[in-house]
C-alpha cells in the first residue's frame, strides 16, 4: 500500500507547480538583476533594463509566498523541518531578496554616480545570492540531509555545503542568468538587446553543461538505483537546455521559451526523484519523511484544495493580463523623462496619437 493519499498527492503536484512558476519567472528577474552593469552602459539603458521587470518582479515573488504558505498549511512537518533546519541558508536568501527588491526602488532616488553604482551592486549581489543558494536548498532536499527520528534536522548550516550542493547552485546560478539574458534580448532594442544576446549566448553554454552533470549526477545518485521516471525529465531538460544554447543566437523567442523549459523540467526531474518523500535523511532511510507523515488533515487538505479551485484562476488571469499590458519592448531612447512603467505607456500612447494626426505628408491634417 502507497504511503499516502489521492489529496496528499494533488498538493504535492500543486506545491510543485508553485516552486516550478517561482523558479521561471524570478529567474529571469534574478537573471536581469545580475546583468544590469554588464549590460546597461549609461542611466539610460540601466533605467530600460529595470524597466522591462518593474512592473513585473513582485508579483513573481507571489509565487515563492504562496508556495511557502501553501507547504504550512499542506504538509506542516515538512514546513518545521524544512524552515528550522534550513534557516540560515533561508534567512540569507530573504537577505538578498530584500536588498534586491530595495535597489529597485531606490537606484533612481539619486543623482549621483556612487549612490546608482552602489545600489547597482547591491542589485547584482542580491540577485546571485538567491539564485545560488536555491539550487543549494534543493539540491539537498533530494540528496538528504541529517534528519532524525523525530523529524528533526540534527545538522549544520556547513553540512549543505557539499560538492553536490554546491554543483546544484552553479547550475541554477548560470541558468537564471541565461534565462535574464534572454529575456532581454527579448524585451529590449538596439544596442541593448545586442549586448544581451551577446552574452546569453556566452553563459548559455556552461549552464547546459553544468545543469546536464547535475542531472546525471541526481540521476545516477538516485537511493535504490536509476529512477527512470526522473531520468526520462532529465533527458528532456538536458535537451531544452542544449536547444537554448543553439538557439540563443537565433531567435530570442525560441530560446526564451528554451531556457523556461529546461528550467521547469530541471526541477520537475528534482520533485520526481523526491517523491513520494518530503525531505530525505542522509542519517537513516527510516528517517526519511513520507508525504503521510508530513501531511495536514484531509479536512484541511479538501478545504484548501477547494480555495485554490477558486482563488488561482483569478489570480493567473491577473498576472497574464499584467503581462500582456507591459509587453512592449524598450530602448534607452524611450528614457529622457520616464520614470515608471506607466510613464512609459503613456509616453507610447501620446506619439501613437500623435502619428494618428499626421497626413499623409507628415503634416497635421
Amino acid at each position: 500500500m502507497p504511503d499516502y493519499t489521492a489529496l496528499q498527492v494533488v498538493w504535492f503536484v500543486l506545491i510543485s507547480i508553485l516552486w516550478l512558476g517561482y523558479f521561471v519567472l524570478e529567474g529571469f528577474d534574478f537573471g536581469v538583476g545580475m546583468l544590469i552593469r554588464a549590460v546597461g552602459r549609461d542611466d539610460a539603458e540601466k533605467r530600460a533594463i529595470l524597466h522591462t521587470i518593474g512592473p513585473l518582479w513582485d508579483g513573481n515573488e507571489v509565487w515563492l509566498i504562496v508556495a511557502g504558505g501553501a507547504t504550512f498549511a499542506a504538509f506542516p512537518q515538512w514546513y518545521a523541518t524544512l524552515f528550522s533546519g534550513f534557516y540560515l541558508a533561508l534567512f540569507l536568501i530573504l537577505v538578498g531578496l530584500i536588498v534586491r527588491n530595495v535597489s529597485f526602488e531606490f537606484w533612481g532616488k539619486g543623482e549621483s554616480a556612487r549612490w546608482r553604482r552602489g545600489w547597482e551592486w547591491a542589485m547584482i549581489v542580491g540577485s546571485a545570492v538567491p539564485a545560488l543558494l536555491w539550487g543549494v536548498g534543493w539540491a539537498n532536499i533530494v540528496h538528504g540531509v541529517p534528519i532524525d527520528g523525530h523529524m528533526e534536522y540534527t545538522g549544520t548550516l556547513f553540512d549543505l555545503l557539499h560538492p553536490y550542493a554546491l554543483l546544484g547552485g552553479v547550475a541554477t546560478l548560470l541558468m537564471f542568468l541565461t534565462h535574464g539574458a534572454v529575456f532581454l534580448s527579448l524585451r529590449t532594442e538596439g544596442d541593448l538587446g545586442e549586448r544581451a544576446r551577446a552574452i546569453a549566448g556566452r553563459v548559455a553554454p556552461p549552464a547546459a553543461a553544468v545543469g546536464i552533470a547535475f542531472l546525471l549526477w541526481t540521476v545516477l545518485a538516485h537511493r535504490g538505483g536509476v529512477d527512470v521516471a526522473s531520468a526520462v525529465v532529465a533527458v528532456i531538460s538536458a535537451v531544452c537546455l542544449v536547444a537554448a544554447a543553439v538557439l540563443v543566437r537565433r531567435s530570442a523567442g525560441r530560446a526564451f521559451v528554451a531556457t523556461a523549459l529546461g528550467i521547469v523540467t530541471f526541477f520537475v526531474a528534482l520533485f520526481v526523484d523526491l517523491f513520494p518523500h518530503t525531505m530525505v535523511s542522509s542519517t537513516s532511510a527510516a528517517f526519511d519523511m513520507t508525504l503521510n507523515a508530513s501531511s495536514s488533515s484531509s479536512y484541511t487538505l479538501t478545504v484548501m484544495t477547494v480555495v485554490a479551485a477558486l482563488l488561482v484562476p483569478v489570480v493567473l488571469v491577473y498576472q497574464a493580463w499584467t503581462y500582456w499590458v507591459f509587453r512592449q519592448r524598450v530602448s534607452a531612447a524611450d528614457f529622457g523623462e520616464v520614470r515608471s512603467p506607466l510613464d512609459l505607456l503613456a509616453a507610447r500612447r501620446e506619439d501613437e496619437g500623435e502619428g494618428d494626426e499626421l497626413g499623409p505628408a507628415g503634416s497635421r491634417s
